[in-house]
């Protein structure tokens, strides 16, 4: 087997398997007369280890993903790769653009953690690629997150919160909860939470306008540039994947990250609207947009946290303090 891993810091919260695992793990999934002939693994993702793996029996590569051990996940993302393989069934207005799921095996037994193989989407991921093209191109691509999130939300869910659960029964509970999960894994990891629990306390006392959201949406959780793939010939960017949607969760559209994203830079990125539609104005939408970009701030902190990016980490308190500022 040509076996490739990336080399990491023995700290580092992405950890390579070994190929015995590898080996293992080809057998499982598609027969013991498998034979990995290459495993490398691939960067990009900061959650999430990624193989490429070529199988003698097999006519395309295929994708392997292998979560973090359950002792390094935080309760705010317990088990995103089942919620993941759980999302898949509400995900069919995009099927054609997402991986089809090969095999999935949450039994620990050969790692020790979750693993799940996808098929090899074709294309090349667009924080590579989109560059390639003048600017006068990029509203395009934007354009076309726009289509694929207008898709998502469109998809009705059964429950408030995240996809496989725990469901809440109206989103206020759903947010709160979620706020206070973060503000948990802070105070485990020493960091003050004190401005999260703030606006935990204010979200609950304003529930009501939380509540205005009566209807469950599906919310991708992460779709942004960094988890697209771009068809590599064409002659303007043309969006051929979606990757990574293990933080879907239903709720508020206007709570996904895309729409934060979409929301950060008036630049190319201002063609997402054209093919979404205007984000809602009104003052409750305004307060709840607050208490999202708390949320996000929230789990920004965690996230930098475990990247070691201590100067980040100081960032977000200046960030939540400013929207602590407009929402009291």
């Amino acid at each position: 087997m040509d076996f490739r891993s990336i080399p990491r810091d023995p700290d580092a919260f992405q950890q390579a398997v070994t190929a015995e695992d590898i080996r293992l793990i080809g057998q499982r999934a598609f027969g013991d007369s498998a034979h990995v002939t290459s495993a490398v693994e691939l960067g990009g993702g900061m959650y999430n280890t990624t193989y490429r793996l070529t199988i003698d029996s097999l006519r395309e590569p295929v994708v392997l993903r292998i979560a973090p051990a359950a002792g390094q996940q935080f309760s705010s993302e317990r088990e995103l790769m089942r919620n993941e393989y759980a999302t898949v069934p509400y995900l069919s207005p995009i099927a054609g653009i997402v991986p089809r799921v090969l095999f999935a095996d949450w039994s620990q037994e050969i790692t020790g953690r979750d693993w799940i193989v996808q098929s090899h989407l074709t294309g090349v991921p667009a924080p590579e690629h989109l560059g390639a093209y003048p600017r006068d191109l990029w509203p395009g691509f934007f354009a076309q997150l726009g289509e694929i999130t207008t898709r998502v939300h469109g998809v009705r869910g059964p429950h408030f919160g995240p996809v496989a659960g725990p469901g809440h029964p109206t989103w206020s509970t759903a947010v709160i909860a979620s706020l206070h999960a973060i503000a948990d894994d802070l105070g485990h990891l020493g960091l003050d939470a004190a401005d999260v629990r703030k606006v935990a306390d204010l979200a609950a006392e304003h529930r009501g306008v939380l509540d205005e959201i009566t209807e469950p949406r599906l919310l991708s959780g992460d779709l942004w540039t960094v988890n697209t793939m771009l068809d590599s010939a064409a002659p303007e960017p043309v969006i051929t994947g979606v990757l990574d949607l293990d933080r879907t969760l239903f709720g508020d559209p206007h709570a996904d990250w895309t729409i934060r994203m979409a929301c950060a830079k008036q630049d190319e990125r201002t063609a997402f609207w054209d093919t979404y539609g205007p984000r809602p104005t009104s003052p409750a939408a305004t307060w709840r947009s607050l208490v999202y970009e708390a949320r996000h701030l929230g789990a920004i902190r965690l996230e930098r946290h475990r990247l070691h990016k201590d100067e980040g980490v100081r960032g977000t308190y200046t960030s939540l303090a400013e929207v602590l500022s407009q929402l009291t």
